[in-house]
């Protein structure tokens, strides 16, 4: 494996719109939410794995679930899990993981994948990332995977990209933000745009310079604890300093104003998992329908749902269509699927009626 390869694995979500079984305390990323043994964080990990050593693959998340990390990872030690003392949106983590990188490691080259999607093709994923990174290794450049279209969601950001050019690695014009659905069904049909999966690649040379030269006031603010990175006295910097960073994407933050992006539409099946519905698209179904895990269920007139429990628990469901089903210890709930975007809501008023430790 290439000493030189290094991986920020983004593990600092609430995830939110999976409640009742993703909360503050135990987020979706720490949960094998489909069933298969392995939580989320595991299988992204072991994903990376086979392309990255694994003493190099750093964990990035909020200094809240340090120890679930190191339980569920038996495998890293203290110095990979990089931990946010605030919540900063995506930019100043980033930045701050990757000069630590950079200390350690002035030839790395990087990628930064989140820890909570599903990808079942691994081998065709190394392939994809592999091409990205003998990119980055050559020429100065920021890198992302975009996903293949499959219908006009409204719910991903979308990348334009260069229809004129005839090779893999493609320039990207611009950005998109989440489109309503007749503009998605443009995109589509103008056949260059691809989902935005938030999967980016670059050589810590390259993506520390546009930090550098796009966002100078964070770029100075982390820059200053570069000595004491990689120290003991790198947490009382941190401390001290993170939460004056500016809230702000690394998208906002460089992507979107660098002209020296390019994409590969990946060639290998994706699923952000961002919320119940999308996790029902992934799993198989009974024979009427329903997505089940962890459950024994007796249906009668029921198609469609998505049931979920702890231990195995009998589940009986009469007459309900496309509903979300989830059974965790104090909290049960029903609820329409094609109302799942208000799950957030939901979580906000069970916290103002019920008290904060059910969120």
């Amino acid at each position: 494996m290439n000493k030189n390869y290094y991986a920020i694995l983004m593990a600092g979500g609430v995830g939110s719109r999976f409640w009742p079984v993703s909360t503050e305390g135990f987020p979706k990323q720490f949960h094998d939410m489909l069933g298969t043994g392995d939580t989320l964080l595991q299988k992204t990990f072991n994903r990376l794995a086979k392309l990255i050593p694994q003493k190099n693959i750093f964990i990035l998340t909020n200094e809240r679930y340090n120890d679930l990390v190191l339980e569920q990872l038996p495998q890293v030690t203290q110095r990979q899990v990089v931990l946010e003392p605030a919540m900063r949106n995506t930019a100043p983590c980033i930045l701050y993981a990757s000069l630590k990188i950079q200390k350690e490691n002035p030839d790395a080259i990087m990628i930064v994948a989140p820890s909570d999607h599903w990808i079942e093709d691994e081998t065709t994923f190394s392939s994809n990332v592999q091409q990205a990174f003998n990119f980055c290794a050559e020429n100065d450049a920021l890198m992302t995977l975009g996903i293949q279209p499959t219908f006009p969601n409204t719910g991903y950001g979308y990348i334009e990209f260069d229809k004129t050019s005839n090779n893999d690695i493609k320039a990207v014009n611009q950005f998109r933000e989440k489109p309503d659905y007749e503009t998605a069904k443009e995109f589509i049909a103008q056949g260059n745009f691809l989902w935005n999966a938030g999967i980016f690649m670059w050589s810590v040379k390259s993506v520390i310079k546009t930090f550098q030269s796009n966002q100078p006031k964070l770029y100075e603010l982390f820059k200053n604890g570069f000595s004491v990175y990689n120290t003991e006295h790198e947490y009382h910097f941190i401390k001290e300093n993170y939460a004056k960073a500016e809230n702000i994407s690394v998208d906002y933050a460089i992507m979107e104003t660098s002209k020296n992006v390019f994409v590969i539409a990946a060639e290998f099946d994706w699923n952000d998992l961002g919320t119940w519905g999308s996790l029902y698209d992934k799993l198989n179904k009974d024979e009427t329908g329903n997505a089940v895990v962890n459950a024994r269920t007796l249906t009668e007139d029921a198609s469609g749902n998505m049931i979920r429990t702890k231990n195995n628990k009998i589940v009986v469901v009469d007459g309900l269509k496309d509903y979300i089903i989830v059974d965790k210890e104090d909290v049960l709930l029903i609820y329409p699927k094609t109302k799942e975007q208000d799950i957030k809501k939901v979580l906000q008023k069970v916290k103002v009626k019920f008290g904060e430790q059910y969120g």
